[in-house]
């Protein structure tokens, strides 16, 4: 019997998404009780909004593997795959971010290096998938599967300035 496996969206990019999104929730209360005039209060909820939606998508999507199928959540939706009825599983590669096709039939499902032990993600999948359907390119990408980290380098960014900009809302006071 198989061991059941989750992969979840990688920690180091929640923390600082996190974050970012409690210091945009924090500058836009400092909005309304500094009495800032609205439209900085709209273009902050117009940066949370998106921010919110990525959080709390990117908290709930993980992907569980286990002696049948593959199971991929998402906020408010599942989607499974027999590991027998998968036919294709291809690789697409942008800088460092690798795209996983995984088709069965009609049906397919994506995943990105966005996930934690990606590469225990690919050496797993490619371990259950029949062989046949494994495209070279995944296998080429199998043998050292890229780790990204510029969209975390990006947030922590993103919270430093936010950080700055709190302080100077707050008079540079703290």
């Amino acid at each position: 019997m198989a061991e059941t496996l989750d992969y979840r969206i990688r920690k180091a990019f929640l923390l600082p998404l996190g974050l970012l999104l409690l210091l945009c929730l924090v500058l836009l209360v400092c909005c309304f009780v500094l009495g800032e005039p609205p439209a900085k209060a709209f273009i902050l909820i117009a940066l949370i909004l998106p921010v919110l939606v990525l959080f709390v998508e990117s908290a709930f999507r993980h992907v569980v593997f286990d002696e049948t199928q593959l199971t991929a959540h998402k906020l408010l939706r599942n989607k499974a795959l027999s590991w027998a009825d998968i036919t294709a599983v291809e690789t697409v590669m942008v800088r460092k971010r690798a795209f996983l096709t995984i088709c069965a039939g009609e049906e397919f499902l994506i995943l990105s290096n966005a996930y934690a032990d990606f590469p225990g993600l690919v050496h797993n999948l490619l371990q259950r998938v029949p062989p046949a359907s494994i495209s070279e390119e995944t296998r080429s990408m199998a043998e050292s599967p890229p780790i990204k980290s510029g969209d975390i380098v990006s947030c922590w960014l993103a919270v430093a300035l936010l950080l700055l900009i709190l302080y100077g809302q707050l008079g540079g006071s703290l």
